[in-house]
């Protein structure tokens, strides 16, 4: 399975940051439960990715509703 497969699963997502000082993303669904702890320098690096990926969608959308 890639990023442009789709699939029915379903998960629950949860950010938020840990009592170590890490940021973890928590993953967990039908037989996945995955907690990821990240540095903030590496949480903020995941979320500018996150933001250019949602620009990069938005202008794919734009192009097909045209």
């Amino acid at each position: 399975m890639g990023i442009n497969s789709e699939n029915e699963m379903a998960a629950d997502l949860q950010i938020g940051p840990t009592t170590l000082g890490m940021v973890r993303i928590y993953v967990k669904g039908n037989g996945i439960d995955l907690p990821m702890d990240f540095e903030p320098e590496e949480a903020e690096d995941i979320a500018e990715e996150l933001r250019a990926a949602a620009a990069a969608a938005r202008q794919m959308d734009n192009k097909k509703k045209r």
